[in-house]
Order: structure tokens, then sequence, then C-alpha cells
């Protein structure tokens, strides 16, 4: 334990937020510069409890009060050691993770929880400004070779523990460059793309072979994997958008935000976007109260919208943790994003009930009506609303993987959820076939992406050689 006092002398800080005239000007992360003397301070307030409930709030298992510890004691090359054994990239979770260990926080009981994520991310920055994060290529290779479909955390976290296993690693991906949703889903206001960057600069010189513009079972046949490697994982995500399938819904101007999301991402990183879905100076509704909604949200007051509304079909959460969901559990409240902040209306408990055209085959409205709390959301009487409309994006979340092509072509056997199912070590139905991440257990976290990455290389690498060492 850093300080025993220290969580009673210091209270809860964290970085503050860009003016929010100043940050929608621009792609740039949202947080202010922050001193790692106060993230030391932040440290002191661990309590090194007896049973660190921490622990199991989080995914990866991250070992919190040690690097916590080392952070107050300024000993950050212990502390990024004692990050990275359970997290290849703490700078990915440490930005764009809602944090369920500070949820599962025990000084969170009666006071503002440890701030879990701004440690891991300080330590994580003061490591790669110090130079200490460098390739680790393995001693010896095994001389076994594994394809993983999908660049996305999960892929990537488990070719860097496969690679570092000695195992010939290649990973595929259909987009134009490394990352999955991480690059084309995740705005850079949220995270910057060079963290990407610099972690595939790091697994290219440990050995990792990347393959873009490779869309495996439409590019790529799936045959060509099966008989060059000695083991497929399937990292691809859940991609497959939720639809609204009420009238009007073949009109122009309604798109799924997955459409919207990476264009933007393209022109940040300098690409020409011919004919990009711009919000700028419309009306805009967004459907889905979710973080992809939210995404939605503050990228189209960066694009300069006219007005934009948010709906939730649920009813609005508590602005506490809800009696229902008492700690250490993952509270059901109120959450307020950045993209809240910079503006825009959040209508909860609300159901589209029809796209409304303009006579020229464009959107110009939507009818909508007020609802009541699930799993019935019965209609409210005399609650019918009609909501101007120039752009509608569809942020409802993802039913599962895309199943024609890759999927159907391996002939993998799927869960009731219209998941890839596996066996407990990660395999499928098909020998040597394994999966990960959203593709596997349905859309998640990016700490629950990495988590699966792991633990899915563990069990390719206990297929492969008959034992594993990997973590």
């Amino acid at each position: 334990m850093g300080k025993v006092t220290g969580f009673m002398e210091h209270t809860r800080e964290v970085p503050t937020r860009r003016p929010v005239e100043e940050r929608v000007q621009d792609w740039f992360e949202i947080y202010q510069p922050f001193s790692y003397e106060k993230v030391r301070t932040q440290g002191a307030r661990c309590m090194d409890c007896g049973i660190p409930f921490c622990h199991t709030g989080c995914p990866l298992n991250n070992i919190i009060p040690d690097w916590n510890d080392f952070a107050y004691r300024d000993r950050w090359r212990d502390a990024i050691r004692v990050l990275h054994s359970t997290n290849n990239f703490p700078e990915f979770t440490g930005r764009i993770c809602p944090a369920p260990c500070e949820a599962a926080c025990v000084l969170g009981i009666n006071e503002p929880a440890v701030a879990i994520k701004l440690i891991e991310r300080s330590v994580v920055d003061y490591a790669w400004e110090q130079g200490w994060i460098k390739p680790e290529p393995p001693p010896v290779r095994t001389g076994k070779r594994v394809a993983i479909v999908g660049s996305g955390p999960a892929g990537m976290a488990a070719a860097q523990q496969l690679n570092r296993a000695g195992h010939s690693v290649t990973l595929y991906e259909k987009a134009d460059r490394i990352g999955g949703l991480l690059r084309y889903g995740i705005p850079d206001f949220k995270m910057e793309k060079h963290h990407i960057d610099r972690r595939v600069e790091q697994m290219k010189a440990e050995g990792v072979e990347f393959m873009v513009n490779a869309h495996i079972g439409v590019d790529v046949p799936v045959e060509e994997l099966r008989n060059n490697f000695d083991a497929v994982m399937l990292t691809g995500g859940a991609e497959q958008g939720r639809d609204l399938p009420i009238p009007g819904r073949d009109l122009k101007g309604i798109h799924f935000a997955m459409e919207f999301l990476p264009q933007q991402n393209k022109r940040v990183a300098g690409d020409d976007v011919p004919g990009q879905i711009m919000a700028t100076g419309k009306n805009v509704i967004i459907i889905g109260g979710g973080d992809t909604g939210a995404d939605c949200l503050g990228t189209s007051h960066r694009h300069k919208a006219k007005n934009v509304h948010q709906f939730e079909l649920m009813q609005r959460p508590p602005d506490e943790r809800s009696a229902s969901t008492p700690w250490p559990q993952w509270p059901l409240m109120l959450r307020q994003e950045s993209s809240h902040e910079e503006g825009g209306v959040r209508e909860f408990a609300i159901a589209t009930k029809e796209f409304v055209g303009d006579g020229n085959g464009n959107v110009k409205a939507l009818r909508t009506v007020r609802v009541g709390p699930a799993p019935k959301f019965e209609e409210v009487p005399g609650s019918e609303q009609l909501f101007d409309a120039d752009l509608v994006l569809l942020a409802m979340g993802f039913t599962g993987p895309v199943k024609n092509g890759m999927i159907e072509s391996l002939g993998v056997d799927l869960d009731a959820r219209g998941n890839v199912k596996t066996n407990d070590d990660y395999m499928s139905s098909v020998d040597g076939v394994f999966a990960a991440g959203d593709m596997r257990r349905g859309q998640s976290l990016v700490v629950w992406a990495i988590a699966e990455g792991r633990k899915a290389a563990r069990g390719v690498d206990k297929w492969l050689m008959g034992e594993t060492k990997l973590p």
C-alpha cells in the first residue's frame, strides 16, 4: 500500500476536458494535460484492499493495486512491467474503456473511486515517452504458422501473444489500415490513431506480418488460409448493424453509424472521401443512445450540424447508481459523455414509427411515439410527435458477425445469438479454427476484446504445441 492514509487525505482528480467551443473545432483528443505528479497523488488513494474487487471488475484481471502503488512511488518502469503482464495495449483501454474496474473499487462504496483508468493511461504514456516500450521478438521460432482474420484489439492482442510464443503470425485486415473498430469506429477525439500506429510498428519489428485490403472469403479464399496455415483465428468483430425496418426505410439520408463514422476517420487520416456523409447544416437524428450514438453525436457537432437529437428506446436512467445494481456491479445510471456536453438533445423512452419523405425520395422527418418501460415498451396514447430530419444515423448496436463469405465458407457452428460458437479453448466446431472477440461473444468492450484475444492465443498455442506458457 503506497500511502496508508492516502485515501483520506486526497480527493479524486482527473484531467479536465478542453473547452467545448475549442474542441468542436478539431479532431484531437479532448482532455487537458495532467501532470505525472498529480497522477502519483491519485495512486496514493489506492487502499491495496485485502480483496481487490477491481481485479474482478476488469475482464483482463489487471493487477491494479500493484501498478497504483508503483506509480505513487515513482517506480514507473515497474508499473509498466506489471501493466503489460496482463494488457498488451493499455493506451487503448486507458482511453476508451468505460472502466468497470472503477465501478468495483472498494473505495467507491462511500467515496469517489480511485482514478484507475487515468493511472493506467499515464503509466503507458510515460513508458512510451521514456522509450521503454520496445519490440520483444521471440528467441526461437516453432515453425508453426497462424493466420488471424481481423485486426481489431482482439486480433492484435492474439497476434502479439502468439508471435511472442514463437509462432509465425499473419494478421489479415479487409480495410486499408490496421486497427478494426479502433481505427474506423472510434472517433479521433476519443483516441488519436498514432496510438495504433506505434503498436503496429512494434509488432512488425517483433515479426508479425500484416496484410491489409485482404477480405477473407471475398478477395482471399478461405481455402488459402486453411492450406497455408496450421491454425486460423477469427477476430473480425460483430459488424452486422441492427436495422430499423419501418415504413420509409428506403429513403435517402438514412445510414448506419458504421457508414458515417469510418468516413470521417479516413478524412482525418488525410484520405479523400468522395461523397462523404456530412451532418453540416442538417437536422440530424441519431437512433440509439449508447456509445456509438454518442460518437455520431460528437462527429455531428464537429461537422457543424444545425441541430441534433439522440433517441433512446429505454427509460431515462437515474442520475445516481440504481439500487438494482449495487456495488460492485456495473451501475445502472445516466452517463454524460463528452459529446453530450457539446450540445444536442437526448430523448428517452421514444420509438420511431415511420421515416417521412419529402416527395423526392429524401428523408425529411421522423414520426415517433413515447413508450413505457421494457420489456413491453407500450405506446403512450397521444404522444405522437414529428421531428425534422435531413440525416438519420442508425446506432442501435450490432446483431453479430456478418455471415456471408468467410463464416459460411468455413462452416463453423453458431450459437443461439448468431456468434461463432467455441469450446473453452476458443476453438470452433471446425478443427484448427478459433474465434475471439466480438465475433465470438457479441458486441462488447475493447477490454473484453483484448482479454478474448489473449485467451484465444493461449488456446491456439496449447493446440499447436500440446502445452502452453502463455498467460
